[in-house]
């Protein structure tokens, strides 16, 4: 209700001031209603990569870029929150503007370009709230200048493993130049090896699992050499997807700034996406859903297609932050609607 009556307000501002704002306000929520609004019963807990999730729907990284609201988040009801991303040395990003409302698309277009704080200081945030109960994942980067981006993810997987519920590899934003061809099937070897070892170091028994998130924008042969490679690797899920650089069809006069698109015109794609790693991987590892879900029925559909996970991000700028325990509300009601007794039962069940 609250973020009702100050939206009007919030969108006559430009985009990334309405940002800051809505973390300022998130940060100004009183501690002691942090984890008060419990979202579901505890029927549509699902366990992923050795993770108990309360609920099936997160925050996607890119809210939260310096961990400065993951208790405040989790404290609306969402099962999860991933922070990031985070490279290792501080970087402003690409010039303003970069970030822009579609409103009749119900879209957003973003060329941030990893702006963040750097390690230290989200290490620092996630170090002080270390034992608090929580799913928080970490989403790591490169540096746009590094002359050796592999070493900064092993970098980053080094400082964040004991901080991390899990550790997301982001390497499909299409806002840092190259970051993409880290797809590509030995560079992506050569990555997870280095990262799967500087975890290793940090915490050898008991490590974080590895989630990898992917571009949208892949054609066939990438999507099966990326779910060979992680079947080969073991990781822990497939992110599917980030936003995408193609354009359908948009009324929006922002439609043709450059950058990554993302919300409701982005839901075909990337529930097309979804399947077709379903149908790579055999079913063999989990998917987490991400991009343009804003509301249950599109998060139940993505978890038919076969995501264990879903995440929101875009459909927050237009319905606010406690869109999350709506939705997993409303996961709950569909999966007794269809005669599920757990979200598990019905992951792939198209």
């Amino acid at each position: 209700m609250l973020f009702r009556l100050a939206r009007p307000a919030l969108f006559t501002l430009d985009s990334e001031t309405g940002h800051r704002l809505a973390i300022a306000g998130l940060k100004a929520l009183p501690k002691r209603s942090l984890g008060s609004l419990p979202a579901t019963t505890g029927a549509t807990r699902i366990e992923v990569a050795g993770i108990t999730f309360p609920n099936p729907v997160g925050v996607a990284a890119g809210f939260d870029k310096d961990a400065e609201v993951p208790d405040a988040l989790l404290g609306l009801g969402f099962g999860f929150t991933e922070v990031g991303s985070i490279t290792p040395r501080p970087q402003s990003g690409n010039p303003r503007p970069r970030l822009f409302r579609l409103v009749e698309d119900q879209a957003v277009i973003n060329r941030m370009g990893f702006n963040n704080a750097g390690a230290a200081k989200a290490e620092e945030r996630l170090k002080a709230r270390a034992r608090r109960p929580g799913i928080v994942g970490v989403n790591i980067g490169a540096n746009k200048d590094s002359e050796d981006r592999i070493a900064d993810y092993a970098t980053m997987a080094r400082r964040m493993t004991p901080y991390a519920s899990y550790l997301a590899v982001n390497v499909s934003s299409p806002n840092t130049p190259g970051l993409r061809a880290l797809q590509d099937e030995s560079a992506l070897s050569a990555l997870i090896d280095g990262v799967v070892s500087a975890r290793d170091e940090v915490a050898a028994d008991a490590p974080p699992p590895i989630f990898l998130k992917v571009a949208p924008d892949l054609q066939p042969s990438d999507i099966d050499a990326i779910a060979r490679l992680a079947l080969e690797k073991g990781l822990g899920a497939l992110i599917v997807s980030n936003t995408t650089i193609s354009r359908p069809e948009l009324a929006s006069r922002h439609a043709g700034e450059t950058g990554g698109l993302s919300g409701a015109p982005l839901r075909p794609l990337a529930l097309e996406r979804v399947r077709d790693f379903r149908k790579a991987t055999g079913g063999q590892i989990p998917l987490v859903g991400v991009g343009g879900i804003a509301t249950a029925e599109h998060a139940w559909e993505r978890i038919r297609a076969g995501a264990s996970l879903v995440q929101l991000y875009s459909a927050m700028v237009y319905e606010g932050p406690g869109l999350g325990a709506r939705i997993a509300r409303g996961i709950e009601r569909l999966m007794r609607r269809d005669g599920f007794a757990s979200v598990a039962q019905a992951v792939g069940s198209e």
